[in-house]
């Protein structure tokens, strides 16, 4: 696989995982580009050992942790309204309600602990357990109870912030 396809396949999964981490736009941007300069740099040392997609979920998931231990930002992240926005037109209430909804899981998502954020940022893209459970280092039957545990908190907080 060429690096622009690599590049053009998971881009945008990688920025919605940065975005799970950091919740900023313009940091997400910098960490999925700072992903794929590694993945260009590191391409040949690939062995095909684990489905490609999880090795660049891995680089980028290690790439988010280690920016967010080292910036003072870890402790000054606010939940911001800067969720992506959907590219099309909203034309009824029915939309308009689902995207506000939408908004409020990542800003229910932006709460959570960094590898409970990672979690749910794989879960979303529909990653298997199986690779999920590779990217992470936890066992298959320890990730489905955090999952389990993960969905249970965001209903919660969900639902908490419906009632304000």
């Amino acid at each position: 696989m060429e690096f622009e396809e690599i590049y053009r396949t998971f881009s945008p999964k990688i920025f919605r995982l940065c975005m799970g981490y950091v919740n900023d736009k313009d940091w997400a941007k910098d960490l999925t580009q700072e992903t794929f300069i590694q993945v260009w740099q590191k391409l040949d040392t690939f062995r095909n050992e684990a489905a490609i997609g999880t090795w660049i979920f891995r680089i980028a998931s290690n790439i988010c942790l280690r920016q967010i231990e080292r910036s003072s930002k870890m402790t000054n992240i606010v939940i911001s309204s800067e969720v992506e926005k959907f590219p099309f037109q909203i034309e009824d209430k029915k939309e308009e309600h689902l995207t506000e909804q939408i908004e409020v899981l990542y800003k229910c998502i932006a709460t959570l602990e960094e590898t409970e954020r990672l979690i749910i940022s794989l879960v979303l893209e529909d990653l298997p357990q199986k690779e999920i459970a590779g990217i992470t280092g936890i066992s298959e039957g320890n990730l489905r109870v955090k999952i389990h545990r993960i969905k249970q908190t965001l209903t919660e907080r969900f639902n908490d912030y419906a009632k304000l």
